[in-house]
């Protein structure tokens, strides 16, 4: 009776789990980020070149190898096997843990019947010199026997509920340095993918990004295009991330009339998003520019676009959601109009309540 009741009361492992490669420089940071709030940290090095693993193991990591097989869920599957908790925290080497680490810490009295999502922030090159920042909640705090499935940007499979924990992760992989070792990697692995997979949307939306973050704005549409095109697309999770990416990309384009036709298709359903609102404004600016005439008319709707966002606020929630499009970055817009048009009071005010952080 005694023992039955131990283990029934007995609390819960929780593992971190890492696939990396060539990730020396960084792993050290997400290891001593985590290390206290977990029971063991498990990297799986899939074929680095540099001290990865010599770094992940004197930072307390037990670390495996695996032969890589261009397949991230393959990868991923065979770390969450050898780490064989009953909750498995699935982070990259180059995110860290920024806060919640009681939260995992809870997870040991947690029964492992739900799917934790965390809040990703991703840094950012916005221009140089300057960084920005973009959130997500993604499933990464797993039950024992959650698997992925996918070649690239896989995906957990099961069928549990999902719960937000307090728990908020960085990531600084999107940074120019970091995406120029990466480029070509992604690319590949989804077209293979989508070779495989054709209809499926959420591919061609990852490759849409991929395209965008390196200003391959044509491979981006057409990407971004194609998902459109399928359907259920518009009722994804990630759908009011693409919006925004679509917009700013046909604008890159010169596409102009293509960006206002798809943005009219889309204010309903995304009437509470600043990131909408923000692109369409950025839209509607540049549309002005190119076509002086119709400036009196557009600047205006520019501008309405832009108090939308400032009276949404910041929505971090959201998916994609850019910090500042609902602050700052929209009031620095807001504000170039506005001296633009003569109103400067107004325009040092709106600065004034909206500073740069």
């Amino acid at each position: 009776m005694t023992a039955a009741f131990n283990a029934a009361i007995a609390p819960r492992r929780l593992a971190l789990v890492v696939i990396a490669r060539d990730e020396g420089t960084r792993i050290a940071r997400l290891l001593d980020s985590v290390r206290p709030w977990v029971d063991e940290m498990l990297v799986l090095d899939t074929g680095s070149r540099d001290d990865t693993a010599q770094v992940a193991h004197a930072h307390g990591a037990r670390v495996a190898h695996f032969a890589w097989c261009d397949d991230f869920s393959a990868a991923r599957n065979h770390a969450l096997a050898l780490a064989a908790a009953d909750w498995h925290l699935v982070l990259d080497a180059d995110e860290w843990l920024i806060e919640g680490g009681e939260a995992l810490q809870a997870l040991r009295g947690a029964p492992p019947d739900f799917v934790g999502a965390l809040q990703l922030r991703d840094r950012f090159d916005q221009a140089p010199g300057r960084q920005a920042e973009a959130s997500a909640w993604l499933s990464r705090v797993l039950p024992g026997t959650v698997r992925y499935a996918g070649r690239v940007h896989e995906q957990p499979q099961h069928g549990l509920p999902v719960r937000r924990l307090p728990l908020v992760v960085g990531h600084d992989g999107y940074l120019a340095e970091r995406l120029a070792d990466k480029r070509g990697r992604n690319r590949r692995l989804l077209e293979q993918a989508l070779a495989e997979a054709p209809g499926d949307a959420y591919l061609c939306y990852q490759l849409g990004k991929d395209c965008a973050v390196y200003d391959e704005h044509a491979a981006a549409e057409a990407a971004f295009e194609r998902a459109c095109r399928l359907p259920c697309a518009a009722d994804a999770p990630w759908w009011p991330d693409l919006v925004p990416r679509r917009l700013f990309g046909l604008k890159c384009l010169g596409r102009h009339a293509d960006a206002v036709d798809f943005a009219q298709t889309q204010m309903e359903a995304c009437a509470e998003s600043p990131d909408f609102f923000f692109a369409l404004g950025d839209l509607l600016l540049d549309l002005a520019a190119t076509q002086p005439g119709q400036a009196g008319e557009l600047l205006p709707m520019a501008e309405a676009a832009w108090r939308r966002c400032l009276e949404l606020g910041e929505r971090p929630g959201q998916a994609g959601a850019v910090a500042g499009r609902g602050s700052f970055l929209a009031a620095h817009n807001l504000a170039v109009v506005l001296d633009g048009t003569d109103r400067p009071a107004e325009a040092a005010a709106l600065r004034a309540a909206h500073p740069w952080p």
